[in-house]
């Protein structure tokens, strides 16, 4: 595994993708050797210095305590860190939807956990296994840090992230959860985690089955009349983020607390799971042959 940078940044900062190119070396993706972080910092857009959220050590601390804690099974360590990156980096959907602020967090503070946590993999037409760039800098539900705040934003239930721990387990519900428009939607998130929760779908196969078949359902069905949510209020948000500076550091050994908004409505959550397991029990699933 490769190390960590010898110059750490004190602050987050925007990464463009053109100027991360030049740090995705070879010896990088083959996790064989990174950089040593003071050319890149030559190339990085400053963000607002009186604001404590840019503040690169907490985050920096977290990825230590996953790689210290989670060294002997790498995927668990996405339900613990998801919530609490999250918690850390109390961001707007607006500002986490700049991947620049991503590429700097993987490529500057942290390329020794990508490296780690998505290691080498075989690469069509490489001899050599290599890691995916888009781990570095990539889509959302690519991209190693983004993936998990937006598997968080996505998956709370107002303040509680239990529902995110849950989620995380499954690779294949968060990969395609995130291309999907209608996870925006709290009541349809919620279902599929009880989906999860009850043993209805749970590998692969079942979970890509399912929501293919919801999102394509979606095209004729508004899942907000059948599962009406509370409207969210901006204001809660906004007060969550402006306390960041005073915030204590995020704890290790229980769940954060998020936003205090109102949870997603029982009923809502109850109509979906219900009407998603009736559409799993038709569902094409590689594999499986349905009674007649």
């Amino acid at each position: 595994m490769i190390e960590k940078p010898h110059h750490l940044p004190e602050r987050l900062g925007l990464l463009s993708a053109t100027a991360a190119d030049p740090f995705l070396t070879e010896d990088l993706l083959k996790g064989v050797q990174g950089h040593g972080g003071v050319d890149l910092a030559k190339v990085v857009e400053p963000l607002p210095e009186d604001d404590a959220r840019w503040a690169a050590e907490p985050l920096r601390d977290l990825v230590d305590d996953a790689l210290h804690q989670f060294q002997d099974n790498r995927t668990d360590a996405d339900g613990w860190l998801a919530p609490r990156l999250h918690a850390a980096l109390r961001l707007s959907r607006r500002e986490a939807a700049d991947k620049r602020i991503w590429n700097h967090l993987a490529l500057a503070v942290a390329p020794d956990y990508v490296a780690w946590r998505h290691t080498p993999a075989p690469a069509p037409g490489r001899s050599e296994p290599r890691i995916n760039p888009a781990r570095f800098k990539g889509a959302s539900d690519r991209q190693c840090f983004s993936r998990l705040w937006w598997a968080a934003e996505m998956f709370r239930n107002g303040e509680d992230y239990a529902p995110v721990v849950t989620a995380c387990s499954n690779q294949d519900l968060i990969h395609n959860a995130l291309r999907m428009d209608l996870i925006d939607h709290r009541p349809t998130a919620q279902a599929l985690v009880r989906i999860l929760e009850r043993g209805v779908a749970s590998t692969g196969r079942e979970i890509n089955g399912l929501m293919a078949a919801i999102n394509t359902a979606g095209a004729t069905l508004v899942y907000d009349a059948l599962a009406p949510d509370e409207p969210r209020d901006p204001e809660v948000l906004r007060h969550w983020i402006s306390e960041a500076e005073s915030a204590p550091p995020v704890p290790r050994h229980q769940l954060p607390t998020g936003p205090d908004e109102e949870p997603v409505p029982e009923t809502s959550v109850a109509a979906l799971t219900t009407y998603f397991t009736e559409l799993f029990e038709t569902a094409p699933v590689r594999g499986r042959v349905l009674q007649a």
